[in-house]
C-alpha cells in the first residue's frame, strides 16, 4: 500500500461513526476475540493465516511433503476443501486422520504440520497496528482470548517489552486466573497453540473434560455475561463448536448482552441480514469498511477512541488527597471569610501540601 492510498483510506477512517455504546465502554469491561483475519493483517506473508481454508489447505499440503498423508487422502480432502462449506468439519477430520488417538496428549503428525506452516512467525510480522491496538487495550485491563493457533500477539508483546503469556484451556488454575483478571497479559487460546502439543485441542471431544468442569465453565460464562466481547477478525468464529460450547449455546439471555463484531461489508443485503440475526445473539454487527485494507486502520481508530474515555475513577477524591496549587487562592480566601488571624500566613511547600 503507497503513502496515498494508506492516505485516502485513513481520510475515510476519520469520517466513519463509531457507536457511542462501544467508544464509551472503559477498556477492562471488554474483552476481544481475536480471529484468522488479525493474523491476516498482521503477516499476509503467511497464506496459512488469512482464513480456516487457507490453514487447512496449507496443512494438507505440509502432510503431503512431509509424507505423513496417504496421497489418497490428501487428494480426498483437497476435493473436500474446495466443495464442503463447513470448514471446520472437515478441519476436524484431517486433524482426527493424522492424530487417530484424539484427546489424549500422545504425538501427532498434525502439530508437526502446524509447525511446518507456521515456521519463524516473527520474521513475518509485516503490519503490527492492529496489535498494537490490542496490546494497547490489554495494558488498560481488556482480555484477550483466540480461536488462532499462532503466537503472533505474544511474540510481538514480548518485543514490546510485555509478559506476555499463552494460555490453553487444558490447564485449569491459569484458566481461573486469567479469567479473574489476574493475568494481565494472558492471551487465552481455546484451540490451543501450535508450539505445545500437549496443550492443544485437536478435536471437539477434547474439550469434554473443561466443558465438564463446572468451576472453569462458570467463570468462563461469566465473562460473556459480564464483559463486552468484541470479535476482530472473526469470520468462522461463531460456528465454532467450541465457541459455541463455552460460550454462545450455553449462556441464557443472551439477547439482554451487548457484544460487538467488526465486519467486512462487501454485500449489503448479508451484512444487513448478519445484524438482525446476531443481535439474537445480543451481538450488535458493525462494518469497518467494504475493503480489507481498512481493517486496520479502523481498529486503530476505534482504539483510541476507547482509550479516551475517562476512568470512573479519575474523579473520585478521597480524604488523603493533597491539596495543590490552584487550590491556594480559594484556601486563603476561606481563611479570611472566617476571619483567621491574619498574622497566620498561608505558606504552600513543594510538594503542594498547604501549612499555615
Amino acid at each position: 500500500m503507497d503513502s496515498s492510498e494508506r492516505s485516502t483510506i485513513r481520510s475515510e477512517q476519520k469520517s466513519r461513526k463509531f457507536l457511542k455504546s462501544l467508544i464509551r465502554k472503559q477498556p477492562r469491561d471488554l474483552l476481544l476475540v481475536i480471529g484468522t483475519g488479525v493474523s491476516a493483517a498482521v503477516a499476509p506473508g503467511i497464506p496459512a493465516l488469512c482464513s480456516w481454508r487457507s490453514c487447512i489447505e496449507a496443512v494438507i499440503e505440509a502432510a503431503e511433503q512431509l509424507e505423513v498423508l496417504h496421497p489418497g487422502d490428501v487428494a480426498e480432502f483437497r476435493k473436500k476443501v474446495i466443495k464442503d462449506r463447513d470448514l471446520l468439519v472437515v478441519a476436524h477430520d484431517l486433524i482426527r486422520k493424522m492424530s487417530p488417538r484424539t484427546g489424549d496428549t500422545k504425538p501427532n503428525f498434525f502439530q508437526d504440520c502446524l509447525m511446518e506452516v507456521f515456521d519463524n512467525l516473527e520474521q513475518h510480522i509485516q503490519n503490527p497496528v492492529v496489535l498494537q491496538s490490542i496490546l494497547r487495550l490489554m495494558e488498560r485491563g481488556t482480555m484477550v482470548l483466540t480461536t488462532n493457533y499462532d503466537n503472533l500477539l505474544e511474540i510481538f508483546g514480548q518485543q514490546q517489552g510485555k509478559p506476555m503469556e499463552s494460555l490453553d484451556l487444558k490447564d485449569k488454575d491459569k484458566v481461573l486466573q486469567w479469567a479473574r483478571g489476574h493475568i494481565k497479559y494472558g492471551v487465552l487460546h481455546i484451540h490451543g497453540l501450535y508450539t505445545d502439543p500437549c496443550g492443544m485441542v485437536l478435536d471437539p471431544s477434547g474439550y469434554k473434560d473443561v466443558t465438564q468442569d463446572p468451576e472453569v465453565m462458570e467463570v468462563l460464562q461469566n465473562l460473556y455475561r459480564t464483559k463486552s466481547f468484541l470479535f476482530l477478525g472473526c469470520g468462522e468464529t461463531l460456528r465454532d463448536q467450541i465457541f459455541q460450547a463455552l460460550f454462545l449455546y450455553t449462556v441464557k439471555n443472551k439477547v439482554d448482552l451487548e457484544h460487538y463484531m467488526l465486519v467486512l461489508k462487501e454485500n449489503e443485503d448479508h451484512f444487513f441480514k448478519l445484524q438482525a440475526d446476531m443481535l439474537l445473539h445480543g451481538i450488535k454487527v458493525v462494518s469497518y469498511g467494504d475493503c480489507f485494507k481498512q481493517f486496520p486502520e479502523y481498529v486503530q481508530d476505534l482504539t483510541a477512541q476507547i482509550c479516551k474515555q475517562r476512568s470512573p475513577d479519575a474523579d473520585r477524591v478521597d480524604s488523603t488527597t493533597l491539596l495543590g496549587t490552584s487550590c491556594v487562592d480559594c484556601a486563603k480566601r476561606k481563611l479570611g471569610e472566617n476571619g483567621t488571624d491574619s498574622s497566620k500566613r498561608i505558606k504552600q511547600s513543594d510538594n503542594g501540601i498547604l501549612t499555615i
